[in-house]
Parts: C-alpha cells; structure tokens; sequence
C-alpha cells in the first residue's frame, strides 16, 4: 500500500487526544482521504457538466454553413479512433459517401428541421445527422439513433473521392 503522502493525499496531524488510539487515529486518516476523493471527484463532476453545458451551448450548423462548409470539398471522417468513410460534397446538394473500400453510393442532402438528412439512391431511409463546427473541424452525431454513431472530421480535400465503380463479373 502506498504511503499516503506520496498518494497525494496529506492527511491532518492527528489531534492530541487521538495519539495512543490506533482506532480514531484510522478513523481520522479515512475520513481525511474520503474527503480527498471527494472532492477530486466534486471537481471532475464539476468540469464534465461544465463541458456538458458547452457542448449543448454550441448550436447546430445550419443548411446555409453546412453547404458553405462542405460544398466541392471530400471529408473523411472518423469514429472511436479508427476511419468511418468519406463523403464528397458536390453542387446543388449531391453526395457521393463510401465506407473507403472503393464503393460509393450516390445520394442528396437536405435540411430537416436542425439536421441534415441524407438519402441515398441504394436505401429508401433519409438518414439525419446533426452537425457542429468545432476547433477541429465538423462533428456529425447520427440522430435516428444517438447512441450509435458520433462522427468527427479527419481531413478535407478538393480531390474527388475515389469510387471504383460498380462489381462486374461472376
């Protein structure tokens, strides 16, 4: 077990009337280190519902910034670390999306509300995101299923993005 003063935790001298009663001098001690952890853990709360409260702050972009932002440009996008795909922004609203494995299916954007629904030609099903523009670029939550999926941009490009086209053969 760690000393506590090398945990970080300093707990009080204990008062004269606790020496010779290893039992209050411990009870002393834990209740010196439940207040440490509390209120590290106080402060953590406190920063998370700090950052919370930003997060909800920041407003969704609009169509208008979304198609200023995106238009005749490719972003790739990531999600937990790894690449999720990449979507090229075309004009009047097109889209071409792949999950970089060289298929790409073709599709629009429209607003909906606060979001941007996409409708692809290979799926029936408007698939609506929210999108904020952050210090490090866009951040896409899907919104018919918030749990899912959280998207961040990786990197934007004016090349187009590379489909190779349809699987032909046996």
């Amino acid at each position: 077990m760690k000393p506590l003063i090398n945990a970080g935790i300093s707990p009080d001298p204990a008062p004269m009337s606790l020496i010779g009663n290893p039992a209050l001098v411990a009870v002393t001690v834990i209740g010196n280190i439940s207040q440490a952890i509390a209120m590290k853990l106080n402060t953590f709360l406190f920063c998370f519902l700090a950052l919370s409260e930003t997060a909800q702050a920041e407003s969704f972009m609009t169509a208008q910034e979304f198609e200023t932002y995106t238009e005749g440009k490719t972003f790739y996008y990531g999600s937990g670390g790894n690449a999720y795909g990449a979507e090229e922004y075309l004009k009047n609203r097109r889209v071409r999306w792949s999950f970089l494995d060289g298929e790409c299916q073709e599709g629009t954007w429209y607003p909906d509300g606060d979001l941007i629904c996409f409708l692809y030609d290979e799926s029936p099903n408007p698939q609506c995101w929210s999108f904020v523009q952050s210090g490090n670029g866009m951040i896409a939550q899907f919104e018919n299923d918030p749990a899912s999926t959280t998207l961040y941009e990786v990197d934007q490009s004016a090349d187009p993005l590379l489909c190779l086209g349809p699987k032909i053969g046996v």
